[in-house]
């Protein structure tokens, strides 16, 4: 019988099991999306070579649990049948997770769907000191929890008010939820507080003559940790409005984890040791946002 190498098993998402040459089989599944093809040969591969069952992860993933080392390389090639891949696990960037965004929810204000995807091509199992987590979530109502993750992602609106479509009904600044807006109804002024602002985009949304619309965007936090040690992850930039900025910050984290994260030291406990600022200078936060 060949040798078992556990690490790279390990690495391409056959996590060992309790019980002697079990694996369980953990999938790719970005932004939580999956085929409902993909779905049939998961339950079949699970009948013919696990127990019978799936385990739904944590983060959106799906896990085939008893799967012998000795099927494999079958079971690899009939995920690829479907267009299936196993997933990531150790050190690197983990699958990126999403909720479903503006393309199904009301209260979305990104497309998580298609980022996840990108995010997952452009960054899926790079090598790392220590795992690292994504998640993408579509609004301030923060499904996807984004400050738990290393590199969370909220999809935001920067707000902008035109005089000349608003009837001054104040369903604005009734809906705001952090008194950011001011409306004098007799003298036909809004006041919008832009250091107050979160970016929620409820006014945009609650606004019923679109006197408001805006610029979508991000917001981004980093040093999530929810493990042996829990940590929320801090808000590093105020608003990011493309896709080439937010790459560009991702990219200088990456970087910045790489260059002074120690083997198997999670990514806040680097920034807490090398210093915030310093991540902050790295990142050029000033010639970003």
């Amino acid at each position: 019988m060949a040798e078992v190498n556990y690490k790279e098993l390990k690495k391409g998402g056959f996590m060992p099991q309790v019980q002697k040459d079990c694996f369980s089989l953990r999938l790719r599944v970005a932004g939580g999306n999956i085929q409902a093809n993909q779905l049939l040969k998961v339950t079949e591969i699970a009948d013919n070579f696990g127990q019978g069952y799936v385990h739904m992860t944590s983060r959106q993933g799906i896990e085939i649990p008893f799967i012998k080392f000795a099927d494999v390389e079958i079971v690899k090639r009939e995920l690829d049948e479907v267009g299936l891949q196993t997933g990531a696990c150790g050190p690197r960037v983990r699958t990126i997770t999403a909720c479903q965004g503006v393309n199904v929810c009301p209260s979305g204000l990104i497309d998580t769907t298609s980022l996840a995807k990108e995010l997952d091509n452009r960054y899926f199992a790079k090598e790392l000191p220590h795992k690292f987590k994504i998640g993408v979530t579509g609004c301030k109502n923060n499904c996807l929890k984004a400050e738990e993750n290393d590199l969370g992602i909220k999809g935001g609106v920067r707000p902008i008010w035109h005089k000349d479509e608003c009837n001054f009904c104040r369903l604005c600044e009734a809906v705001c939820p952090i008194q950011a807006i001011k409306v004098q109804k007799n003298n036909q002024v809004v006041t919008l507080d832009k250091e107050k602002c979160n970016y929620c985009g409820k006014c945009v949304k609650a606004c019923p003559v679109q006197s408001w619309d805006g610029e979508s965007g991000f917001i981004i936090s980093v040093g999530g940790l929810f493990g042996n040690r829990i940590a929320i992850g801090k808000q590093v930039f105020s608003f990011i409005s493309s896709k080439e900025q937010l790459f560009k910050v991702i990219d200088k984290t990456l970087e910045f984890f790489q260059k002074y994260g120690k083997k198997s030291e999670r990514f806040r406990n680097t920034l807490d040791r090398v210093g915030w600022e310093i991540f902050e200078k790295e990142l050029e936060v000033r010639n970003i946002e």
